[in-house]
């Protein structure tokens, strides 16, 4: 896990802005992470945004943006893409990211896990975290979402170990040489993230579809270079968990855009405590 420098103090620059518009403003090759969940055309309840363009439309419009982070991006560079779907559109996340392969490469794809129940060796039936439910008799309780790693080239170097787990066999850091005596090993691409526990939808999470602090922390943490010397970014940032990840990681700098005015209030005001 990444620690922030001691005094190193994130440098924000949040915008009331279109994300198009803004980053076009921006030089290329400047920035060398980007964290972001754009809307997903599902008919989203957004204060501002309409979420509800032909499949057609949507498409062009995140190419859009999308090429735009490219022009964004150092050759090192990476942007972690969550995307969720519906029982009633379950192809959308794999239509956009084919709509984006003539711009990227897809490096990674991860799997956040909201809730997850695991039958044991001894029999037990465990189950945690939270999901939204359903009463359908033909879908099953969606219960995760898409994080698309993708690149330039392919080519980017990942600290696994930093987005890693303690091995849960101790013996096998000594008995492995790839472990180097650390105990931790690669993740993998499986993360289980619940949402925390909230009392008030309105209060603590006014924003109807937010990734938590930890899902951009942990990207942070497998992009692998040093905090104090990235530039962050989230094109549709919402209510600013991308920022606060940022913030609590010690990453250099933070530019977000977000054309909800509330929104952008509740972010700013999450990264000033």
């Amino acid at each position: 896990m990444h620690l922030p420098e001691m005094g190193c103090a994130t440098e924000f620059s949040l915008h009331h802005q279109d994300c198009l518009e803004g980053m076009r403003a921006l030089p290329e090759e400047s920035v060398d992470l980007v964290v972001t969940s754009p809307p997903y055309n599902l008919g989203i309840s957004y204060s501002t945004y309409q979420d509800r363009r032909t499949p057609e439309d949507y498409l062009g419009w995140c190419v859009a943006w999308a090429g735009e982070v490219k022009r964004l991006l150092k050759p090192d560079g990476a942007m972690f893409l969550n995307v969720g779907a519906s029982p009633k559109n379950p192809w959308m996340p794999h239509e956009l990211v084919l709509a984006l392969r003539n711009l990227y490469t897809l490096q990674n794809t991860i799997h956040w896990i909201k809730s997850i129940t695991v039958e044991t060796r001894d029999g037990r039936t465990v189950s945690a975290g939270h999901f939204k439910p359903i009463n359908s008799k033909r879908y099953v309780n969606d219960c995760h979402e898409y994080v698309f790693h993708l690149t330039k080239e392919g080519e980017c170097k990942l600290d696994r170990k930093a987005a890693g787990v303690p091995y849960q066999d101790k013996s096998n850091i000594a008995r492995w040489g790839h472990t180097g005596g650390v105990d931790r090993r690669c993740r993998g691409n499986t993360w289980y993230i619940p949402y925390e526990t909230i009392n008030s939808r309105d209060k603590e999470r006014p924003h109807p579809a937010t990734f938590p602090v930890a899902l951009a922390e942990r990207c942070v943490f497998l992009h692998g270079k040093p905090p104090e010397k990235t530039v962050m970014m989230d094109p549709f940032l919402g209510i600013g968990h991308a920022a606060v990840a940022a913030r609590s990681q010690g990453v250099g700098k933070f530019i977000g855009f977000e054309i909800d005015e509330d929104y952008l209030e509740v972010a700013r005001q999450a990264v000033a405590k």
